[in-house]
């Protein structure tokens, strides 16, 4: 670990020197190119400097009980060694945490589907619920939340819908939101008062950039229809709505959100190129099947990962046994404390992993 330290070091310091040279300066794309380098091992680097300060530190202090003082002020020093060994200590396992590899999606826009599963019209509204959920908690991040494609129920619920949110880190705050969700509490349907239980699915899938996903557009059919649902006019007299085939795997995309032909297709190709990825993304993690069980939740929309109790008001992630209250807030978009939980656990697994 220290080895590998003091080589990032030395690049952190390789790269200051290399930036600072004129035919560098001169090269946009070459010192972009150097500047993110460095950006990427910048904290890094200034909380291992930190460790290193406070190790120079403990010894100094240390070596002040080698002569002679009074017993107050050797009192003090014992003091200050004491809190210094556990600051180290702290650092280090900061610094374990930071050399952890890095999840090359989380700072990618998302695009996210959520679909009613089992509960009939309850499981369309808990569907709704769920979308508003990450809505409010994507805008309270500054992220941009855009509707692809939607299929509302007749109560106001959704049997699917399908968004993007745009914004750095994105997809490193709602990649643990993959699973089954599911809902008890008395449906706004019911008039005995029964309680019912509904499921929701959820898929969150990083945005795949069109050169990390190659489609050959002769594997394309791409139907035009008209719109469904609110719209006005151009509903009913301009076909607009976009309708994706990727022939080779049968996935279908469509986006008819937009009134613009082009921006349908345009959102529908983004959608079919991340689950596109998405594929081969769960293709290589069978090959590591091993790290994938030691990972918090493995992503699968078929693992039940979280019930939202509404007469308990209890919120219950599976994954980790956490159990939190004040289920209104988290509906209304309240996630950090829920989503650091899960971010903790998955480092936590991680360090242990390589540590073994």
């Amino acid at each position: 670990m220290w080895d590998r330290l003091e080589q990032i070091e030395k690049r952190y310091q390789e790269l200051s020197e290399q930036m600072a040279k004129p035919e560098v300066v001169s090269d946009a794309q070459q010192l972009q190119k150097l500047a993110q380098e460095k950006a990427g091992i910048e904290d890094l680097v200034k909380e291992y400097r930190k460790y290193k300060k406070t190790a120079r530190s403990l010894e100094d202090t240390r070596a002040m009980l080698r002569s002679e003082l009074e017993d107050e002020m050797a009192t003090l020093v014992k003091q200050e060694i004491a809190g210094l060994e556990s600051r180290l200590d702290q650092l280090q396992e900061e610094l374990k945490l930071a050399l952890l590899p890095r999840d090359a999606n989380d700072e990618r826009n998302i695009i996210m589907e959520i679909r009613a599963g089992a509960g009939g019209d309850e499981a369309g509204l808990f569907a709704a619920d769920l979308f508003r959920m990450y809505s409010r908690y994507a805008q309270s991040q500054g992220w941009d939340v855009d509707i692809i494609n939607s299929n509302e129920s007749g109560i106001g619920g959704f049997k699917e819908v399908i968004f993007e949110v745009k914004g750095d880190g994105a997809y490193s705050r709602f990649k643990y939101e993959s699973g089954v969700h599911r809902v008890q509490r008395v449906p706004v349907t019911e008039s005995s008062g029964r309680i019912h239980t509904s499921t929701a699915t959820v898929a969150v899938l990083p945005e795949a950039e069109e050169v990390e996903v190659s489609i050959n557009p002769d594997d394309l059919r791409i139907d035009i229809f008209h719109s469904g649902g609110a719209g006005g006019q151009n509903v009913n007299k301009v076909a607009t709505a976009v309708r994706v085939t990727h022939l080779p795997t049968g996935l279908v995309t469509v986006c008819q959100d937009e009134r613009s032909q082009l921006r349908n297709k345009t959102k529908a190709m983004a959608v079919l190129r991340a689950r596109l990825l998405d594929i081969e993304r769960r293709e290589q993690e069978k090959e590591m099947s091993t790290r994938r069980r030691s990972q918090v939740g493995t992503g699968d929309r078929s693992e039940k990962i979280r019930t939202y109790n509404y007469p308990q008001d209890r919120v219950s992630d599976h994954r980790i046994g956490l159990n939190l209250h004040n289920l209104p807030r988290i509906m209304d978009g309240e996630l950090d404390q829920l989503i650091d939980a899960l971010a903790t656990e998955d480092r936590a697994k991680q360090l242990q992993e390589q540590l073994a």
